[in-house]
């Protein structure tokens, strides 16, 4: 479900896939080629919430904007982010070629560089800043390296395999029409 809030009007890129089984509120922008899964909720009543193009947002995950030190923030994510399944993400920024695992949660004011990998269960606490290319897991969350080549293959071919899902997607919903 698509919803506004007021004059808080999604923005959806005519390429993009939403499951009609997501929903998705307020003042949120999802950019080319991104798509939203089964169950996924994007809530833009507290900030604005920025999705990237090429950018998938799994099954079960929560998108919200807010910070501990006040509701109003932004959430801002990048381009070629890949959000894993029932994964919480309530930060400020996750930059480009991300992949956040399942179930990873990502508390307020947190800001997470690109060519990043956060692993599935993953708690990054309050106000984190993580550089880089940095290979983020734990309870709470801490840098444990940098990225290997073989971690950075899911950053690289899921925005790839997923693009192909969102045609795949779109293609059948304008067929069963």
């Amino acid at each position: 479900m698509i919803r506004s809030l007021g004059d808080r009007i999604p923005k959806i890129a005519e390429s993009a896939f939403i499951s009609e089984a997501a929903y998705v509120i307020g003042d949120v922008e999802i950019g080319e080629n991104s798509s939203v899964w089964p169950g996924a909720v994007i809530r833009g009543d507290f900030g604005k919430i920025r999705i990237g193009k090429n950018t998938a947002v799994e099954d079960n995950s929560v998108l919200h904007a807010g910070t501990a030190h006040g509701p109003i923030h932004d959430l801002t994510i990048g381009d070629n982010v890949h959000i894993g399944h029932g994964a919480v993400i309530n930060c400020r920024r996750i930059g480009n070629h991300v992949l956040v695992g399942m179930n990873a949660t990502l508390l307020h004011d947190t800001e997470i560089g690109e060519y990043c990998i956060i692993a599935a269960g993953c708690l990054v606490r309050n106000g984190v800043k993580i550089p880089d290319r940095s290979f983020v897991a734990g309870v709470p969350g801490k840098v444990k390296a940098e990225a290997t080549p073989d971690q950075l293959w899911w950053v690289e071919q899921a925005p790839k395999e997923y693009l192909k899902m969102v045609k795949h997607y779109k293609r059948f919903d304008l067929e069963s029409k």
